[in-house]
C-alpha cells in the first residue's frame, strides 16, 4: 500500500477522513463478519488502496466501490487487476461522493465499508433511504459513532443517530479495531457495527415528520419535550397536548424514547400539507 501510494504521489488527508486498513488479517475479520457470500453485490463506500476491496472480491459475486478521490478511483481497477486478475471483471467504481449518488450498476444486497469518520452517519443514512435492495450490512466508524449507532433509549450516549437509524435497522456494536491496523494512524479506536434492515415503524407520520420531531427533540438534550418541542409546534402547551394525545408524559425527555414513540407523537402535529 506504501509502495502504490508513493508511486501516486498520495498524501492521506483528514478532510477526507483517508486512513486506509493496512493489515490482512483485520480485512479477513472485517468480511468473516459481514457474512457477505457468493451471491451478494456488495456496495463499498471509499473503498482507498482497496486492501478492503479485495478481501470482498474473495467471496462476494461482485464489489460496487463508491470513491470521492479521482486518483484513488483510478488506481483501484488496475490494483484489482494486478492483484487478482481473475476477479477484476466483478469490480465496478463509481468516482462521486457518496451522498450524491443514487444509481448504482446493479441492486447491492449487502454494504461493508471502512467510512470516513466525519460523514459516516449521513452516508449511512443515505444509502438505507436510497437503496431498498441491502438488507445487511457492516461499517467500520469511529468507536464514538458505532456506539450512538447502536445505543438504546435511556442511554447517555442515546440521540439522533440512534433514533434515524432505528427507523430503518436494527443495529449492533459487533467488535472493535485497534489503530495501529490504519495507515496513518488515526488517534481513536474504530468499531465494527452491524446493520440489519427491517420494515419501518407502522405510522400514518412520514420518516420526514418523524425526523423533524427527533432533531427537535435533541436539540437541546436536556429539556424536556413539552419545552424541547415548543418551537415546533408553537408553545409548550400545545407540545405538551401533542405528546399527552401520544401518550406521553410531557415531562419526558428525548433520550427515554424509542422510534415508535417518536412516531406518535409526530402523529399527533398539524403538518404542512405536501406541495401539489
Amino acid at each position: 500500500m506504501r509502495e502504490v501510494a508513493g508511486r501516486l504521489g498520495l498524501r492521506p488527508t483528514k478532510q477526507r477522513g483517508q486512513n486506509f486498513v493496512t493489515d490482512a488479517n483485520t480485512v479477513r475479520r472485517i468480511v468473516a463478519v459481514s457474512g457477505v457470500g457468493p451471491d451478494d453485490v456488495v456496495l463499498e463506500i471509499g473503498p482507498g488502496l482497496g486492501s478492503l476491496t479485495l478481501g470482498l472480491l474473495e467471496t462476494a459475486r461482485s464489489v460496487v466501490a463508491i470513491e470521492i478521490d479521482e486518483l484513488l478511483a483510478d488506481e483501484l481497477p488496475r490494483t484489482v487487476a494486478a492483484r487478482m486478475p481473475e476477479r477484476a471483471a466483478s469490480l465496478s467504481v463509481i468516482t462521486a461522493d457518496a451522498l450524491r449518488v443514487t444509481e448504482l450498476p446493479e441492486p447491492p444486497t449487502a454494504v461493508v465499508a471502512n467510512l470516513p469518520y466525519n460523514v459516516s452517519v449521513p452516508v449511512i443514512l443515505h444509502l438505507l433511504a436510497t437503496f431498498a435492495s441491502w438488507e445487511r450490512g457492516l461499517v467500520m466508524v469511529q468507536a464514538e459513532v458505532a456506539d450512538r449507532l447502536a445505543a438504546r433509549p435511556g442511554s447517555k450516549i442515546y440521540g439522533i443517530p440512534s433514533v434515524k437509524m432505528a427507523w430503518w435497522a436494527d443495529t449492533a456494536r459487533v467488535g472493535t479495531v485497534p489503530p495501529t491496523v490504519f495507515w496513518p494512524v488515526p488517534n481513536v479506536d474504530s468499531g465494527l457495527v452491524s446493520i440489519r434492515r427491517r420494515p419501518a415503524p407502522e405510522t400514518t407520520a412520514t420518516r420526514e415528520q418523524v425526523f423533524t420531531v427527533v432533531d427537535a427533540a435533541f436539540a437541546q438534550r436536556r429539556k424536556m419535550l413539552r419545552s424541547a418541542l415548543a418551537g415546533l409546534v408553537g408553545s409548550s402547551a400545545a407540545a405538551s397536548a401533542a405528546v399527552e394525545a401520544a401518550g406521553i408524559d410531557p415531562q419526558t425527555r428525548g433520550e427515554m424514547l424509542g422510534v415508535v414513540e417518536f412516531a406518535r407523537i409526530a402523529e399527533q402535529l398539524d403538518w404542512p400539507a405536501p406541495p401539489v
